[in-house]
């Protein structure tokens, strides 16, 4: 339907609410019937040429006429009625002729819905804003779970299926087979995927310490505490995902505050009075048989089967051996890069010999073997003899020594690598506490990871 008459245009005007124009002697020019019934105004009198603060005294739009500017939101309160209106100044021929008001918001029920409307956009601003600065606390997607065999093509179909839903989560598997990875890739393939990941290891929390890092503190709650307190794990995944490692090492004087907080969905703050209501998915990991830990009486057995709604178990690498050419192209690719090397393959005898391993620790023994590897390789592809180091404690050939410039620095480099790493990976990364395990300062740690080219993070 057009509108092409002044009946029409008429109608148009009719309908937007507390329309009033004046001119520039601020002579009502048009009221429509709405605004005269919403305030209780004779429309024939008020429409009859009066000046606009006879019909309405509050009125502020005198106040353009002399600025020439367009005000923001004025609120009116008028016999018992609150509303907002804007004002503008009416342009011809580049000169001002009048003023034009109209309602944005007619009564209070109105504002009260934009106000809220407006927190909730805030929030979710916030929350957008926040979710973009957390996205990268996840650092791996399903993509980067490395293998085409059986074994890992069900993994990576359960994991799809799991990350849909909102159960949580027992990884189980053997040291260095990937637990945290299949975690990471759960929760980015989740609707929480935008909100926080967060991670902690229980075998790193010292048993004075746990409660107050997974629930948090308050100000005051024992001697040294954060003024204001601080916030728990719990809290800071709050709507997204914790991901607690070992969870066999969890303590058990602990365990029962963990078991209410995953039944109630709620925590208390060390030194609270209240309970915290929270919103969190649960993926827990071990790589000790629980159900043997219960039955020893070293794990709650309530607690176990809260966490084991759905478990996942990791395959161990001896299990899919032909997963280790892809894992070796992709460990290479990662080594360059951080060792300065321009490795492009490995042979295929090196690959044999890399299949015939046993593999007690798994994809992680694999990737030190292939950095160890690197360290001695000569040329562009790793051969069998470039592993003499690093599998079965093998000693190179005198051959291959000779081209070493200096093989036990090279040895006791790659040794010392191997060891900070194991050491960060055990404590969750915490330089402190790896440090005090390696027997050795801080400032030191932070040396040794430098000259060995290991990341901080």
């Amino acid at each position: 339907m057009k509108f092409n008459s002044l009946e029409d245009y008429d109608l148009i005007m009719e309908n937007v609410y507390g329309l009033v124009t004046i001119d520039m002697d601020g002579i009502v020019t048009y009221i429509n019937r709405q605004v005269c019934d919403f305030c209780g105004i004779d429309y024939e009198w008020a429409s009859s040429g009066r000046h606009v603060n006879e019909v309405f005294p509050f009125s502020k739009m005198t106040d353009t006429l002399k600025t020439g500017e367009s005000s923001n939101m004025e609120f009116y309160h008028y016999n018992g009625i609150t509303s907002a209106s804007m004002r503008h100044p009416l342009i011809k021929d580049g000169e001002m002729i009048g003023v034009i008001e109209y309602d944005v918001f007619y009564d209070m029920e109105m504002v009260e819905a934009f106000v809220n409307n407006y927190i909730d956009l805030e929030e979710e601003i916030k929350y957008y804003k926040e979710a973009a600065t957390n996205y990268q606390q996840t650092k791996y997607s399903i993509d980067n779970i490395v293998g085409k065999s059986v074994p890992m093509r069900n993994l990576k179909e359960k994991i799809r299926i799991v990350a849909n839903g909102n159960s949580k989560v027992l990884i189980t598997g053997e040291t260095g087979t990937g637990k945290e990875l299949v975690a990471h890739a759960i929760h980015n393939a989740s609707k929480r995927r935008l909100r926080n990941f967060i991670k902690i290891n229980a075998a790193s929390l010292p048993e004075s310490l746990a409660e107050s890092e997974l629930f948090g503190y308050v100000e005051g709650a024992f001697t040294g505490a954060r003024k204001g307190g601080k916030k728990g794990k719990f809290e800071l995944a709050n709507h997204g995902t914790l991901f607690i490692d070992e969870i066999n090492a969890m303590p058990l004087t602990l365990q029962p505050k963990l078991l209410r907080a995953l039944q109630e969905g709620e925590i208390d703050r060390a030194g609270g009075t209240g309970s915290i209501p929270v919103d969190v998915r649960i993926i827990a990991a071990t790589n000790k048989d629980l159900k043997e830990m219960v039955a020893r009486g070293e794990f709650r057995e309530d607690l176990y089967y809260r966490l084991n709604v759905v478990e996942l178990e990791v395959p161990p690498l001896r299990e899919r051996k032909e997963d280790i050419k892809e894992l070796v192209d992709v460990f290479i690719e990662q080594q360059n890069n951080l060792l300065g090397k321009n490795v492009s393959g490995i042979e295929d005898k090196a690959i044999e010999r890399l299949k015939k391993y046993d593999w007690p620790g798994n994809v992680r023994e694999l990737q030190n073997i292939i950095e160890k590897s690197l360290n001695y390789v000569e040329g562009n592809t790793i051969k069998d003899a470039d592993l003499s180091f690093s599998i079965g404690g093998q000693t190179p050939s005198i051959d291959k020594l000779k081209h070493y410039e200096s093989p036990i620095e090279t040895a006791k480099r790659s040794a010392e690598r191997e060891l900070i790493l194991e050491t960060l990976d055990k404590v969750g990364g915490n330089k402190s506490q790896a440090a005090k395990l390696l027997k050795i300062s801080r400032p030191l740690l932070y040396q040794k990871m430098e000259r060995l080219g290991i990341k901080g993070e």
